[in-house]
């Protein structure tokens, strides 16, 4: 059997619909009936389209919230909804910064349960959601027992987005009830990361650097690398935690998961909390001095010698294609 209905948050960037978003929306169209988005913003009927491309109905638009916090006003819309009979069976909500603050108070205003760090879902009368633990190698199958709407919030590239051609979705607005002292907060200035080549969880290539690296002058060589194969630069937690690298580069269990086409991972033992993060790749080449890193236990292709060597060589072969 297949769920009714199904609500999905919709975040948006200054391009568009996050590729997250897509790849929730390709989740429910597997295991419901009907597929539904709560969105917010000036624009929201600017990617209707979209919307309605990955098989959405309906969005229900919050509506323009200028320069407050989402989480308060779209999860009391929410929760507005469900109060009155009019929400859906499941809701799934990104693992982002605003996600989980959506996620939270949702929980706490419609008194619902809410499972985070979903990597899985397997349909039926209700989802079974699946978890990584112990640093991703074993799984925990957990499912709602309880009446209403469960809250499910899912990790980036846990499922793969894939259009299904149809039609606009038509854009129904979502009011959004007296909130009183809980929507105070307001941004007072957005920092844009920036960078040259492709974001670093939608790259199709992912040149990652760690600790063998050196010193933080040497993370050069894997942003001349990455910038040669059109990749995005990634970094191990070790060189982030030294502060050679921004969090934003971090890859693993508390950073970015990653499932590029090639992650080629220059000078990283291969920790676990690492290897959650990118173990998912198409093709993993991995470059370390020490055979028996565990980095080579997941690499299709292993390189073992010293990455001071081999990187630049790498370098050189395609600058002088």
């Amino acid at each position: 059997m297949t769920i009714a209905k199904i609500w999905v948050v919709a975040e948006a960037s200054e391009t568009g619909l996050t590729t997250t978003t897509l790849e929730l929306l390709t989740a429910a169209r597997e295991f419901a009936t009907t597929v539904e988005a709560v969105a917010w913003g000036a624009d929201t009927a600017t990617h209707a389209a979209t919307l309605g491309e990955y098989g959405v109905s309906t969005v229900h638009d919050v509506g323009d919230i200028g320069d407050a916090l989402p989480g308060a006003p779209v999860a009391g819309a929410i929760a507005a909804a469900i109060a009155a009979g009019q929400g859906p069976d499941a809701i799934l909500i990104p693992t982002s910064y605003d996600g989980r603050d959506i996620a939270g108070r949702l929980s706490v205003k419609a008194d619902l349960p809410v499972l985070t760090n979903i990597t899985g879902l397997v349909g039926g009368d209700s989802l079974t959601t699946q978890h990584p633990v112990f640093g991703g190698t074993q799984i925990v199958s957990a499912h709602f027992t309880g009446q209403g709407p469960g809250i499910y919030v899912i990790r980036a590239k846990s499922f793969a987005p894939e259009p299904s051609g149809g039609a606009a979705a038509a854009v129904s607005p979502l009011s959004v009830p007296d909130l009183g002292n809980t929507n105070a907060a307001v941004i007072g200035s957005r920092h844009v990361e920036e960078r040259t080549g492709p974001k670093l969880d939608e790259a199709a290539v992912v040149v990652s650097g760690g600790r063998g690296l050196g010193e933080a002058a040497n993370y050069a060589l894997v942003e001349e690398l990455a910038k040669l194969l059109n990749g995005a630069p990634g970094a191990s937690r070790a060189i982030v935690d030294a502060g050679w690298v921004p969090y934003s580069n971090q890859v693993g269990q508390t950073g970015k998961t990653v499932k590029p086409d090639v992650y080629l991972a220059c000078g990283i033992s291969g920790a676990t909390q690492h290897m959650v993060g990118m173990k998912g790749s198409k093709n993993i080449i991995a470059i370390n001095k020490d055979q028996d890193a565990p980095i080579f236990t997941v690499a299709d292709l292993g390189i073992v010698g010293d990455v001071h060597k081999v990187v630049p060589a790498l370098i050189e072969a395609l600058k002088s294609r």
